[in-house]
């Protein structure tokens, strides 16, 4: 998808044409790799959806995408998923212009009726990822082989979780020169600057610090610094593929890969890999820290949320079981 920033009749030259290539590249990068990667999902679906009911989809109609979101919903997807595909549908409008969009609830009834439908025949409750605590991350880091892929693994599992980040992050955004160790040997912690994260698309970067491990085995600091050691990675991209003879690639991980890579070390440690993904490190951080006692405003200054009212649903969750009632029945 390309913003169209289109030139006058009578535009002086290639200066002005250099310069609004430049204004649509900071405009297409007004929204992350992965929004952007997710428009252009939803968007090619969507189309498909129109050739095949012979459909306009753009300009499209309100009527055209009521019947998308139907069809969406009979497929089984989720609330919040249509609703991302209805953001898709409406900044494709804008970029050609149009000034009404036809994927808007607000202005136009019939889509706002088959939504509202939809909503109440699935429900609006978000399945969240099963939140991955300090026991399973345990049993994953001991199931790590002793190779340099395990290194490798054993160092991002305990580092997106003692982080709290995002699979993003830890694929293509965190480099080397976001790391700053302080202490000397064993004894170290950890500085990290979070860039170009969902909450800092101007990457100034926030940093947040991981204080070393109780446990060696466990240590996400000492781990990674083995990782970076082993694999004798001084620059570039921190968490990076190793092939099968323990060649370490010069390019960083995909999303992609780090969802594989987690599900491997869950399969490893005799875990259901269905049941969990990368967001699961950051759910299991903020839900396992208030279990442990830690304050809402503590669990975001690591994990950079921009409010503390998600942080508030793991706590709320995590008190669930804490202070539970069906624990002092005696049984």
């Amino acid at each position: 998808m390309h913003h169209e920033l289109a030139l006058s009749p009578d535009a002086p030259g290639s200066d002005l044409e250099a310069l609004i290539r430049k204004a649509a590249q900071y405009a297409e990068n007004s929204r992350s790799k992965a929004t952007r990667m997710g428009y252009a999902s939803d968007l090619r679906d969507f189309c498909a959806f129109c050739s095949k009911y012979n459909l306009p989809y753009l300009s499209s109609t309100p009527q055209a995408v009521s019947l998308y979101i139907s069809d969406l919903a009979s497929r089984g997807l989720t609330v919040a998923t249509i609703k991302r595909r209805l953001a898709a549908i409406g900044h494709l409008h804008k970029q050609a212009g149009c000034v009404d969009s036809p994927a808007s609830a607000q202005k136009h009834f019939v889509l706002r009726e088959v939504l509202a439908g939809i909503k109440r025949t699935l429900g609006t409750a978000q399945r969240g990822a099963e939140p991955l605590l300090s026991d399973a991350i345990r049993r994953m880091v001991a199931a790590c082989p002793g190779n340099l892929l395990g290194q490798r693994d054993r160092a991002l599992l305990l580092i997106g979780f003692a982080a709290g980040a995002r699979r993003e992050f830890l694929a293509s955004i965190l480099e080397v020169r976001d790391l700053t160790f302080t202490g000397q040997g064993d004894s170290a912690d950890l500085y990290i600057r979070m860039r170009r994260g969902k909450a800092d698309q101007e990457q100034s970067g926030e940093t947040i610090a991981i204080v070393q491990g109780q446990h060696p085995e466990t240590d996400p600091v000492g781990a990674l610094k083995a990782w970076l050691a082993a694999a004798r990675i001084e620059s570039g991209p921190v968490f990076r593929a190793v092939d099968r003879h323990g060649n370490v690639s010069s390019t960083a991980l995909s999303a992609r890969s780090v969802s594989k890579i987690l599900k491997a070390a869950t399969a490893r440690a005799g875990m259901d890999p269905t049941q969990i993904s990368p967001h699961g490190l950051r759910s299991g951080m903020c839900t396992q820290a208030a279990l442990n006692g830690a304050e809402e405003r503590d669990i975001a200054r690591t994990t950079l949320h921009k409010s503390v009212a998600m942080v508030r649903r793991y706590i709320r969750d995590a008190d669930l079981l804490r202070n539970n009632a069906s624990g002092r029945l005696g049984l």
